[in-house]
Formats: structure tokens, C-alpha cells, sequence
């Protein structure tokens, strides 16, 4: 059969990886991507982007612990390149804090990130309000120029973007061989997927250079990410909320939580609000589909539903979803060489 057509459906963190990674899993394939959005107007451009991750109950967690080691690997070797400050990728060292010591001292990726331990007695002084706390260093993803340098790997590799609202999957498939789902919330109208839904996330961006260590509240409702330019703070969990409007009362609710973890933010200048909705199922939806009518059929291939943690596992799930389009390729060349016969 001829070069097969891809076409990947969304344009955050998780649409360009997985895109970037089937182009260079398949260099046979012609890759697109299709998305109504791109950055900085996408759900991954208001991330924090820090590689601390999320558990998922549905999924095994050694699933979830190889999808975080495949992408600290990869964004650990950009952060030793010449090309980290283009590509708004830096290490952090920091605190995770608990009022109260945890179940699980050891979390499942504390052997991924880098020198993971327990504070000291010392360290715990700056906070009076914990009695327990983890110190490690990682990974932070400033989300817009990371977004852009994806799309510039993408563009050097020959795959196209276009601005297109795909309003039904089936709508592609005279155009392509496979599609795969990228889409995030968006997943929710697109395919009709009702375990899936928003949980919105309200971050401060802020002017504080000084502020160079992370530090994040066990409970992960409060923390303070220094990035290259910029320190996020946050945050909120609102489940079921599709309002990408700025609350005042949570804007002051962060401020004064984080200012509490870090008396030094109330010098903290140009303070701006950014909204967006996490797209939250039981477990990522990481699957091959075959959709058909009247006879015809559609590999599908969805990979969506990362909620809170799609920076700390994008590259993971993205070579996941490549692995299952060669899957689909191969049986669509199987199917080709059989009608020959």
C-alpha cells in the first residue's frame, strides 16, 4: 500500500508528542495534525508543567511509573542540551510537604526523579505547619516555548499542522487511513466518552525571581512552581466545572494559600490568571479502535484523559500510542497484501 495517512486530532502537550513520536516510529507515514486550537490558546499552555505525577486508579502502576521514566528520560536528556531555554526545559529541586505523614512515604516514582529523601528536621523549620516532608529534584516544563519547540520538531520532520475543527472522527476517514484522538476534553463531546470530564484548574502566573525552589502541598491543592520567567502558584480542583472564567475568590484563596507556604510572594509583581480544564477519566484512555459504516472501516487509535498529569507522562503515552498505529499499520497492510491475492 502507499505511504499510510495519518491524521492526529489536537495540538496540547499530548496531540504534538504523539505525533512527533509516530513520525519517527514510522518515517513511511505522512503525519498531520488536525486541531481547532493551537498554543498558546490550548489547555497545556495553562500547565505547570512540573513532572510530579498523578496516580490514576484504573491503570496498573507500572504502567504509570514506565510512562514517567520514558518521559523524565526524554525531557532530562533536552535538559542537557543546548536546546533547554528554547525548549523551556530546566531542572527544579524543592519540597513536598504533609501536615500529617503519609501511608506511602516512598511514592512510586521517588527512584525516578533525583535524589529523593525525607527533609530534615532542619528543613521542616520553614514550615511550622508540616510535620513531614520529601525533598527531590525534577523536572519543569515551562509549557508555551515547549509547546513551540514541538511544533518546530514536528515541522523539521515533515509533518504538517492545519487549524481544522473536527467536529466527528468519521468525517476523516476518506482523507486518512488512521486517526488518532488526541483530543483532551474535547474527547467528551467528539466521541461521546461519558466516564471523562473537566476539572478545573485555576493558576497565578507571577513575577518572583527569587523564588527558585518548588514547593507543593501534599495534598497537591497548594504549590509554587518556579519556572524559567515565571513562578505558577496554585491551585484549584473543581470537578464538573466547564467555567473558563477567572474566580476572584479563588485568585485571592491561592495567593494567601502559597504566601503561607512562602511569606516572600507578597512582593510578587504583575500577577495574571490563567483557566483550564483538566480532562479527568479513571484512567488515560490509551486504546486502538476500528470504527466502520456501511462496510467501511477506520482505525482509530485514542490516547486522552490524562487529567492533572499529562506533562509527567506525555512522552510515555505518546510512544504508546505510536506502538499501537504501527499496530494498526501493519494490519492494514495485511488486509492490502490479502485482497491482492
Amino acid at each position: 500500500m502507499a505511504a499510510p495517512k495519518v491524521a492526529v486530532v489536537g495540538a496540547g502537550v499530548i496531540g504534538l508528542s504523539t505525533a512527533l513520536c509516530i513520525a519517527e516510529t514510522c518515517p513511511s507515514c505522512s503525519v498531520m495534525v488536525l486541531s481547532d486550537q493551537f498554543s498558546p490558546n490550548t489547555t497545556s499552555d495553562v500547565a505547570a508543567g512540573m513532572l510530579i505525577p498523578h496516580t490514576y486508579p484504573g491503570t496498573p502502576i507500572h504502567v504509570q511509573k514506565q510512562w514517567f521514566k520514558e518521559t523524565f528520560t526524554y525531557l532530562f536528556a533536552i535538559s542537557n542540551s543546548a536546546e533547554a531555554s528554547e525548549a523551556g526545559i530546566h531542572l527544579v529541586s524543592g519540597w513536598q510537604v504533609f501536615k500529617n505523614t503519609p501511608k506511602e512515604e516512598l511514592p512510586f516514582w521517588s527512584d525516578v526523579v533525583l535524589g529523593f529523601r525525607p527533609m530534615s528536621e532542619a528543613e521542616l523549620q520553614k514550615f511550622p505547619q508540616h510535620r513531614f516532608g520529601q525533598a527531590f529534584t525534577t523536572l519543569k516544563c515551562d509549557c508555551p516555548p515547549y509547546l513551540l519547540w514541538l511544533e518546530k520538531r514536528l515541522k523539521a520532520t515533515g509533518v504538517q499542522m492545519y487549524t481544522r475543527k473536527v467536529a466527528d472522527l468519521w468525517e476523516l476517514h476518506s482523507e486518512y487511513n488512521i486517526v488518532v484522538n488526541c483530543t483532551g476534553i474535547g474527547a467528551h463531546q467528539l466521541v461521546g466518552d461519558e466516564k471523562l470530564f473537566p476539572v478545573r484548574g485555576q493558576v497565578l502566573k507571577v513575577h518572583a525571581p527569587w523564588v527558585k525552589n518548588f514547593i507543593r502541598d501534599g495534598d497537591g491543592l497548594t504549590y509554587i512552581y518556579p519556572g524559567i520567567h515565571r513562578v505558577t502558584l496554585g491551585g484549584t480542583r473543581e470537578k464538573e466545572s466547564w467555567s473558563l472564567s477567572p474566580d476572584p475568590g479563588a485568585t485571592k484563596g491561592i495567593f494567601d494559600r502559597c504566601c503561607s507556604l512562602e511569606p516572600s510572594l507578597r512582593g510578587a509583581q504583575d500577577i495574571k490568571v490563567k483557566v483550564g480544564l483538566r480532562p479527568s477519566r479513571q484512567c488515560v484512555r490509551l486504546q486502538r479502535e476500528v470504527l466502520s459504516q456501511g462496510g467501511v472501516k477506520l482505525p482509530v487509535v485514542h490516547n486522552y484523559g490524562h487529567g492533572a498529569g499529562g506533562f509527567s507522562v506525555h512522552r510515555g503515552t505518546a510512544k504508546e500510542a505510536a506502538r499501537l498505529v504501527g499496530e494498526c499499520i501493519a494490519a492494514l497492510q495485511g488486509s492490502s497484501s490479502r485482497a491482492k491475492l
